[in-house]
């Protein structure tokens, strides 16, 4: 569609689109969490989205749309961009109604989800990587529009995709004994948040729906900031289900009319949610479901006594990047240290920094010359994680204090992201 065209989701479109979606989907449970209950003083439930049949929220939006389309469209085959998730959805719908596809994936999309689109869509999908980012990739999906006549399935910009997505909202409302206080919902391209604020809205307006984006990928802060939609020059694209350049016009439009704030979500700090649903939940969230989590912490007071609902759209978590994972939540909670130290050049240098420096709780996890050939004139690079962020200022102190020369990489980004 095109950006800024006026059209309005309606909660007719929502329920059409559930009765439409009862065809495929699963009813995911809205989960009571105790543990999240206990920390935050409130009654904190899960609407777990992870549990969907492709494992997130996006097979709504795109169902609901494909199966819409006139028997011409279908017969042209449709087209797709999407980061992991959309994709599935997608795939998923084309080999459910047998329609042919081509999905548009980052190059940078991890490799769970480039195999998980090929084994939804089977023979009727044919997967393309192209570029770094959704925005690369939706480009080279605009162009096969054009040159084969397909259907552009969008991932948030399209009425028929924001009225799939609001049914969650549909089914909370229904679940509850009584209105959810507020609730907390991902933006990455605004579709899930503008399908769930304009349900909400509609049947409880004195719920406070927030919207959560990561910080290294905040467009629609931006947008709202700046009164219209904006490209961001750079993003982070670790928070891949969200990582987005530029949110839609008609999801701008409906978020900045019904959502009652919208928060960023450091990466390191979701990286720490992951960890935490994990260990303490034993339920799997990728790094864009763990956004609405994550921000009770910003809400602490103003949660406490109330009802909260965290939809978890999405389980889509690469076991290869559990590491990545690990390392930046160490670092996002003051863990995890990185310096380049420059030791004398005299015998037992390296043994007295061991011996004087590092605490009795403090670990070297990491320890390399940074010139391979020339080992005693370069500087190496010493990671050292610590039991308890308390004991960095002391760190920090007895380093000073022996003259060691050293440069915190922790605190210089470009140079944290070429050697970490």
């Amino acid at each position: 569609m095109r950006e800024g065209e006026d059209r309005i989701v309606g909660m007719e479109d929502i329920v059409r689109a559930h009765h439409v979606l009862r065809e495929v989907i699963v009813r995911t449970p809205l989960q009571l969490d105790a543990v999240l209950s206990a920390r935050y003083g409130c009654s904190v439930y899960l609407k777990r989205e992870d549990l969907q049949i492709v494992r997130s929220f996006k097979i709504r939006g795109a169902y609901n749309m494909i199966r819409s389309l006139s028997e011409e469209d279908r017969a042209k085959g449709i087209v797709c961009a999407s980061a992991g998730n959309h994709a599935q959805g997608v795939a998923y719908s084309c080999k459910t109604l047998g329609i042919k596809g081509k999905v548009y994936m980052p190059s940078t999309t991890p490799n769970q989800k480039v195999k998980q689109v090929r084994r939804f869509g089977g023979e009727f999908v044919e997967v393309i990587l192209k570029g770094d980012t959704f925005d690369d990739a939706y480009e080279e999906a605009l162009q096969a529009c054009i040159d084969h006549g397909m259907t552009l399935i969008h991932p948030f910009d399209e009425p028929r995709i924001i009225a799939g997505n609001g049914t969650i909202a549909m089914e909370v409302m229904e679940s509850l004994d009584k209105p959810a206080d507020f609730m907390f919902v991902t933006i990455g391209g605004g579709g899930l948040a503008a399908g769930v604020a304009t349900y909400v809205k509609k049947v409880s307006p004195a719920t406070k729906v927030i919207g959560v984006e990561p910080s290294g990928a905040a467009s629609m802060s931006e947008a709202i900031q700046l009164g219209e939609v904006v490209t961001l020059t750079e993003i982070d694209k670790f928070v891949d289900g969200a990582a987005v350049k530029r949110v839609g016009g008609l999801t701008y439009d409906i978020c900045s009319r019904h959502l009652d704030d919208v928060v960023k979500v450091p990466e390191g700090k979701a990286c720490t949610t992951i960890l935490e649903m994990y260990n303490e939940n034993a339920i799997v969230v990728e790094p864009a479901g763990s956004l609405p989590i994550a921000a009770l912490e910003q809400y602490r007071d103003q949660i406490r006594g109330k009802t909260v609902v965290c939809i978890v759209s999405g389980g889509n978590n690469d076991i290869d990047r559990m590491q990545e994972i690990k390392e930046r939540s160490l670092v996002y909670e003051g863990l995890k240290h990185y310096f380049l130290v420059n030791f004398p050049q005299r015998a037992g240098a390296l043994r007295e920094f061991l011996a004087e420096v590092l605490g009795p709780d403090d670990d070297i996890t990491r320890f390399e010359y940074t010139k391979k050939n020339d080992k005693e004139n370069g500087p190496a690079l010493v990671g050292i994680e610590l039991l308890h962020k308390e004991d960095y200022l002391p760190l920090i102190e007895r380093m000073q204090q022996k003259g060691v020369d050293y440069t915190e990489i922790n605190k210089d980004l470009n140079l944290f992201n070429m050697l970490i």
